[in-house]
């Protein structure tokens, strides 16, 4: 049994203004940076063995945040990034539905064969995270890790853990700079807390889960 201990990026621009993230780059705000350096000081009092991050440069900022503060080396893996959104990466919801009204609504419909110009299917996505986590969960039997990811790389892990379809609305947020506790075991995957994001106080806390990814 490895236990994972997935954390979404500090918040970006990008989270902000509602855009899609997917693959391209989004700066943190300073409110994101801030996230990034209370992530590492809590991670100084949680033991783990290995620090891994999507090479996307919004997690990679929030993982250097967390190694300085723990001492650990980043392991960049870009089987952790985001989701690609393919013609839809960089805009709003509206600029999506005004760029191409019928790809947007079969983008809405969560059909999970349906990826989006340029981008990936719900399900190849989740085939993607699924077989990286898992691989890194073997790696390290027995062990915990740190995952430095995105949001719906901690989506895909839910999803895995409840059994949720792609097509139904995950029932919890996404929460930026939150640790989200897994345990898996070859294909077992259980989930423990999600969305912890004491280390950020009340008024800390950043939450976009509406596609804003």
């Amino acid at each position: 049994m490895t236990q994972l201990i997935l954390i979404r990026h500090g918040e970006t621009l990008w989270n902000t203004q509602r855009r899609m993230q997917g693959q391209l780059d989004s700066p943190l705000t300073e409110r994101g940076l801030w996230q990034a350096c209370r992530l590492g000081e809590r991670l100084q009092t949680q033991p783990f063995a290995a620090l891994y991050s999507s090479d996307l440069p919004r997690a990679r900022l929030t993982a250097e945040r967390i190694a300085d503060a723990t001492g650990h080396a980043i392991i960049d893996d870009a089987r952790l990034r985001e989701r690609h959104f393919g013609v839809f990466e960089g805009m709003t919801r509206a600029e999506m539905e005004k760029h191409d009204a019928e790809i947007y609504a079969r983008f809405m419909s969560r059909d999970p064969q349906y990826a989006v110009p340029g981008g990936e299917s719900p399900a190849g996505f989740f085939a993607r995270c699924r077989a990286a986590l898992e691989e890194l969960a073997a790696r390290h039997a027995g062990q915990t890790i740190a995952v430095v990811t995105h949001g719906l790389v901690l989506d895909a892990a839910y999803r895995a853990a409840s059994g949720l379809a792609l097509e139904v609305l995950r029932p919890v947020p996404l929460v930026n700079a939150s640790l989200n506790w897994f345990a898996c075991d070859g294909g077992r995957w259980s989930a423990g807390r999600w969305g912890d994001a004491d280390h950020l106080g009340a008024d800390g806390v950043t939450i976009f889960g509406d596609g804003s990814v």
